[in-house]
Order: C-alpha cells, then structure tokens, then sequence
C-alpha cells in the first residue's frame, strides 16, 4: 500500500506541477493577447484619426474644387464679355478706317480740282498780263 501511496503521491505532484505549469502559459498567453489587444486597438484608433483627417482634407479640397469652378465659370464669362465688347470695337474701327479713306479720297479729289482750277487761273493770270 505504502508503495503505491508513494507512486499515487509522486503521480499527483507531477499533475500539479503540470497544472501549475499549463496556468503559467495561460496567463503569459492572456497577458501577451492583452498587450496584442491594446496594441491593435491603440492602432485602429490611429487609422480612424488618419481616415477622419483625409475625409476632412477631402471636404475642404471638394469646397475649394466648387470655389475654383465658379471663378473660371465667372472669369469665362467676362472673358465672352471682353470678345464681345472686341468684336464690336474691330467692327467699329473698320468702319471708321472705311470713311477715313472715303474722307481722304475725297480730299485728293478736292485737292487735284483745286491744283486744276489754280493751273487754270494761273494760265488765265499769265495770258492776261501779256
């Protein structure tokens, strides 16, 4: 009986010590999931701040993209404006450059009557002196 009380005893402690071991690997293992756990947490926290931030940066770009569109819509039209006005002042500048060669053929041919009736006069002067 002593023998086997022995054997029993020897039996039991080697259980325990298993036990005692396997608990020790539990809890190393518990503890470095929690460190895992918080790292991961600690990093997902990161990456929602980094996603709120672009979203922000996204919202602000898209605000800034609309002001940009509306000044070119603007600055095209003004631009339109300015053709149009320029369209209208060639037109007007052809116009005038149109009379100012009227205006100057009329003076040549005014200017050439003037030389012929002053030719003439001036015939008439010379036979009327002699």
């Amino acid at each position: 009986v002593t023998m086997e009380t022995v054997s029993l005893e020897h039996q039991i402690q080697s259980v325990q010590r298993h036990i005692a071991f396997l608990k020790k690997e539990q809890m190393e293992l518990l503890h470095d999931l929690h460190l895992e756990i918080l790292r991961l947490q600690k990093h997902c926290s990161e990456l929602t701040h980094d996603l709120e931030m672009k979203e922000l940066e996204a919202r602000q770009q898209d605000v800034l993209d609309r002001e940009l569109e509306e000044k070119c819509r603007a600055m095209e039209a003004q631009l339109q404006e300015k053709e149009k006005d320029n369209l209208e002042l060639r037109k007007e500048l052809q116009h005038k450059e149109t009379l100012v060669a009227a205006l100057r053929s009329s003076l040549r041919s005014k200017e050439r009557r003037f030389l012929e009736e002053l030719k003439r006069r001036s015939h008439r002067v010379t036979i009327l002196d002699t």
